[in-house]
C-alpha cells in the first residue's frame, strides 16, 4: 500500500508537474500519464479527495467494493481511506476525463469550514454510493471547480483562501441538494433496499437465536445490505422520516407491544427475548418511544 502525506508526494508518483500551492492541487484527470497495471495500486491519502470524471477500462475498488466511472459521477474521500486502482483484464484502452480537487486539511486551517467539513456524510459513502449527476448538476460542480482551478492557477494573494474556501463550500453544499434528489428520483432502487430492510428486521426479531445474537446495530444492518451505515440511514430518513436506528426501535417496539398484549411472559423474559443484556434498557427504551412502562402498557389491555 502507498501513502501519500502530501499532495506534491502524490503528484511525482502520476507524474504530473508540481502543484501550484503545497495544499491543494485541481487536476485535469486527462493529464494524467496512465501507471496503473492489472494488479490493484492500493493507496491512502492523508488529504481531501473530490472528483467528477469518467474512466474507462479502470477498476476502482473502495470500501471493499468494485465501481467503474463510465458514467460521469461525483465521488468523496476523506483522508486516511483506503482505495485501489487497476486497468480491467479486457482492457483494450484506458480513457479517461474529468476533474479531480486534492485538499489538504492544513489549508482549511482557520476558517469556518474547518469545523463543518465532516459534518458533511457523503465523505463516508461507499464509491458504489457515488453521485451520479443530470447534465445540468454536472454543468453546476464543474462551474465551481474551474472558479477553483481558475483561482488556484492565479497569483496567491490574501484573497485567495478565502475565495476558494467560499467555492469548496458551495460545491459541498450543491453535492447534499443533489444526494438528497438521487435519493428521491431513484425510487424503484431505493424502496428496493427499504423493502430488503423490512424483511432483514422481521427475520432478525422472529429468529429463536436472537437471545443469542443480541440486538441489531446499524453496522450489521448496513454491512447486510450492502451499503455504507450514514448513506442507509440518510436514504431511509429522506424516504420515511426515520433514520435506520429509529427503524430498529419502530420494529423492536411493535414486538414488544405483540409479546406484552398476546401472551403471559413476564417483562424480562420479554427484554432477554429481544436481545437486551438488561432489563432496566428495555424499559428505559419503551417508555421513550411510547409514553408508558411496559407494565403501564400491559395493563391497559386489562
Amino acid at each position: 500500500m502507498r501513502r501519500f502525506r502530501t499532495i506534491s508526494e502524490f503528484h511525482e508518483f502520476v507524474q504530473l508537474p508540481k502543484p501550484q500551492h503545497p495544499l491543494l492541487s485541481v487536476v485535469d484527470v486527462g493529464t494524467v500519464p496512465h501507471r496503473y497495471g492489472e494488479e490493484p495500486t492500493t493507496m491512502v491519502f492523508d488529504f481531501y479527495s473530490i472528483s467528477v470524471k469518467r474512466m474507462h477500462n479502470v477498476n476502482v475498488k473502495y470500501g471493499q467494493h468494485s465501481f467503474d466511472f463510465n458514467e460521469g459521477v461525483l465521488s468523496f474521500m476523506a483522508p486516511n481511506q483506503v482505495f485501489s486502482m487497476a486497468v480491467a483484464d479486457d482492457a483494450e484502452a484506458v480513457e479517461k476525463s474529468g476533474w479531480v480537487v486534492y485538499l489538504h486539511p492544513d489549508f482549511l486551517w482557520n476558517t469556518p469550514l474547518a469545523k463543518t467539513i465532516q459534518q458533511y456524510d457523503f465523505w463516508d459513502y461507499s464509491l458504489k454510493e457515488a453521485l451520479f449527476l443530470s447534465a445540468k448538476e454536472e454543468a453546476a460542480i464543474l462551474s465551481l471547480v474551474f472558479a477553483i482551478e481558475q483561482e488556484y492557477a492565479s497569483t496567491i494573494d490574501r484573497f485567495s483562501k478565502q475565495i476558494i474556501v467560499s467555492h469548496l463550500e458551495s460545491l459541498l453544499h450543491y453535492a447534499d441538494r443533489f444526494y438528497n434528489r438521487q435519493f428521491l428520483t431513484r425510487e424503484k432502487a431505493n424502496h428496493e433496499v427499504l423493502e430488503r430492510l423490512e424483511t432483514l428486521l422481521q427475520t432478525h426479531f422472529n429468529s429463536p437465536n436472537l437471545p443469542e445474537h443480541g440486538l441489531p446495530t446499524v453496522q450489521y444492518v448496513a454491512d447486510c445490505l450492502h451499503l455504507s451505515p450514514k448513506y442507509l440511514s440518510n436514504l431511509l430518513r429522506v424516504l420515511t422520516g426515520q433514520n435506520t436506528q429509529q427503524h430498529i426501535h419502530a420494529m423492536l417496539i411493535a414486538k414488544a407491544k405483540e409479546k406484552l398484549s398476546t401472551t403471559s411472559l413476564t417483562v424480562s423474559e420479554i427484554a432477554y427475548g429481544l436481545g437486551f443484556e438488561h432489563l432496566q434498557s428495555f424499559s428505559k427504551l419503551f417508555k421513550t418511544k411510547t409514553s408508558l412502562s411496559p407494565l403501564e402498557f400491559r395493563a391497559s389491555f386489562n
